[in-house]
């Protein structure tokens, strides 16, 4: 068995329903993945705990629909990716990458960023953060002070 492939793929657009009990994304093999509970709102930037799983969506401005990246995501072949319509950044030590307009992750050692400006994403951003002990949701309501993409480190 070969290992999965790593490369970057772009994602498409997907149905998701804001329910509440969580987040619904519709993938278009038509499965469907909860993330669930209510997104604990963070100003500024995400820091993940190492070794994490992370998960982005963008929602459009109506919420019933959006883009899913996964960061770093070692596990998935590029060609699962593209029956899903979920995309994939690969990033290495240090680096950065916009992943949608007002949508930026960056690779910090065995973490991930993330910084968001709501606003100019012209939606709702998600950041589902996995590992095999459990999830959380988070949704980025405010940019931070020095701007999307500036990764201050505190």
């Amino acid at each position: 068995m070969s290992s999965p492939s790593r490369s970057d793929v772009s994602p498409q657009t997907l149905p998701i329903d804001l329910v509440e009990e969580g987040v619904v994304v519709e993938y278009l093999d038509g499965r469907n993945t909860l993330y669930r509970g209510a997104p604990d709102p963070v100003e500024g930037t995400l820091r993940t705990g190492p070794g994490k799983e992370v998960h982005v969506l963008v929602t459009d401005p109506t919420e019933t629909e959006g883009v899913m990246t996964y960061v770093n995501d070692y596990n998935t072949h590029d060609e699962i990716l593209a029956d899903t319509g979920v995309g994939r950044v690969m990033l290495g030590a240090g680096e950065s990458e916009e992943l949608f307009p007002g949508v930026a992750v960056r690779a910090a050692g065995e973490r991930v960023h993330v910084e968001a400006d709501p606003e100019v994403a012209g939606g709702r951003v998600f950041v589902f953060v996995e590992d095999d002990w459990g999830e959380r949701s988070f949704e980025v309501v405010e940019p931070p002070a020095e701007g999307v993409g500036s990764f201050t480190e505190t």
